[in-house]
């Protein structure tokens, strides 16, 4: 089986869920190939839509939300919308790359990649069967408008709410967010706290705010380490901004109990060596700490899906939130320190989320290639 993912590079949620496929497929002996459908139309293209996103999100995050609930306002299964129309501009490098190169499969973690395929499709130049994996906990506008063959949710709580914008029940199989393999287990909190250089003896708090470093960082983290009084080490993950990491760092030299990271490809392990992370609600990140098994203090939203995954994990037991500083870090130092609160999450995350969902994936895409299942 050779699978081709078509991800796009607005935000790293959708590629992390990508790179989860590419993982799996490869580790059980078949052939996957990645890439940046916007590539496909030039590097020019790909930095364009991926800039003005992170722009958007880090600078007006209300322009986002307004866009958003447009966005929800105009979403519908009757007509197409100005973002189909966008996306039917990639048809022409898309159905090149697909004739220059042989996939039985396709799977898509991103909206735009969706609407190219549609078009595709529905222009019969399209002979691979196309699954669609939704990385939030809602289902954001335009799906509605795509035609894949199944599309695969975070949880059959979700189903109703798809439904009712239009996707045809039986294309809809609730197998859960595909993970990375790092998450899936769970390593000896001691052994790994080790390899990192952390403190045995007291615990340790992990703020991660994004693969771009969104929010108020600096202010969270000084509130936050002045709470502790040194009770708690404090592991900041910056991602890609590499200024935030810079701030931090001088904000913190003289604190040994601050540790500042820049991106890295240790997030599972500084999971399994913390006791509770700070993060805002990105569906993948998300469904990452929860399969991790740790417990979870959502701090504030991207306004628009972000909000709807703080509903589904708030209101199911999987996380929590509040609105000031204080209080989120009020809570995720109870968390910390109290056992009985750290389980009765973990139990919430064990009931809601799904270690399997790259296993289940990988069969059904072997179902669809033709090939035989193992």
């Amino acid at each position: 089986m050779r699978v081709l993912i078509l991800s796009c590079n607005t935000g790293e949620g959708h590629n992390a869920a990508g790179k989860a496929v590419l993982e799996c497929v490869r580790a059980r002996g078949h052939e996957a190939v990645m890439t940046d459908v916007m590539l496909l139309a030039g590097k020019r293209a790909s930095k364009a839509v991926g800039g003005v996103y992170v722009e958007m999100v880090k600078h007006v995050p209300g322009l986002f939300h307004a866009l958003y609930r447009a966005g929800d306002l105009i979403s519908s299964a009757k007509r197409k919308s100005p973002v189909y129309y966008a996306n039917t501009l990639l048809c022409k490098p898309l159905q090149r790359y697909l004739a220059q190169h042989t996939f039985d499969v396709i799977v898509t973690p991103h909206l735009f990649a969706a609407e190219a395929l549609t078009c595709l499709k529905r222009r019969n130049l399209l002979r691979q069967p196309v699954v669609a994996v939704t990385t939030d906990y809602t289902c954001i506008p335009f799906w509605e408008e795509t035609d894949c063959d199944f599309y695969i949710l975070p949880h059959g709580d979700l189903t109703e709410e798809y439904v009712q914008k239009g996707l045809p029940r039986e294309k809809l199989l609730p197998l859960g967010i595909p993970v990375r393999a790092a998450f899936l287990c769970k390593k000896e909190k001691s052994q790994v706290k080790r390899s990192l250089g952390l403190p045995l003896d007291r615990p340790a708090m992990l703020v991660m705010n994004g693969s771009m470093g969104f929010g108020k960082m600096p202010a969270f983290a000084q509130a936050l380490a002045r709470a502790s009084h040194g009770a708690e080490d404090i592991v900041i993950i910056c991602g890609s901004n590499d200024r935030l990491k810079a701030a931090l760092r001088e904000q913190f030299y003289e604190n040994p109990r601050v540790h500042i990271l820049g991106y890295t490809e240790q997030v599972a392990d500084y999971m399994d060596a913390c006791d509770v992370v700070f993060t805002k609600p990105g569906g993948l990140s998300s469904t990452e700490a929860a399969v991790k098994q740790i417990p979870i203090v959502h701090t504030a939203p991207i306004p628009g899906c972000e909000t709807r995954n703080l509903a589904f994990f708030t209101s199911r037991g999987m996380s929590v939130t509040a609105e000031h500083f204080q209080e989120q870090i009020a809570l995720g130092r109870k968390l910390a320190w109290q056992a009985d609160r750290r389980e009765r999450m973990l139990a919430a995350q064990r009931e809601y989320c799904s270690p399997e969902a790259p296993e289940k994936l990988f069969h059904l895409l072997l179902c669809l290639s033709g090939e035989d299942i193992e």
